[in-house]
């Protein structure tokens, strides 16, 4: 079993940029799709951002596309999240996430970190 712990995020000023990280441990991360996601209070979960095992493919979330980039270095078990030109919408919890399919939905990924507060002030 996968235990993914995201670090990074805070509070950054709306145009500002920001990232954070998410450590797999318990298993390698290479053997999964990695995937960021967010939830806003009131609202469901979504896609930010998604990348396969060898970093082939990336799927991104229409709100984010041509601002945030995903990235993995599978020798330190880890994947990034780069925020740019971040807008106080993008405000949420982000949620780092392991499964077996590049795909959209919650449903798509297994494993779940415990999320980490990403605050954009206008």
């Amino acid at each position: 079993q996968v235990q993914l712990v995201e670090s990074g995020g805070g509070l950054v000023q709306a145009g500002g940029s920001l990232s954070v990280s998410c450590l797999a441990s318990g298993g390698s991360a290479s053997s999964y799709v990695m995937g960021w996601f967010r939830q806003a209070p009131g609202k469901e979960r979504e896609l930010v951002a998604a990348i396969s095992r060898r970093s082939y493919s990336t799927l991104y979330g229409d709100s984010v596309k041509g601002r945030f980039t995903i990235s993995r270095d599978n020798a330190k078990n880890t994947v990034y999240l780069q925020m740019n030109s971040l807008k106080p919408e993008d405000t949420a919890v982000y949620y780092c996430a392991a499964g077996l399919a590049l795909g959209p939905s919650v449903d798509d990924y297994r494993y779940w970190g415990q999320g980490a507060q990403v605050t954009v002030s206008s």
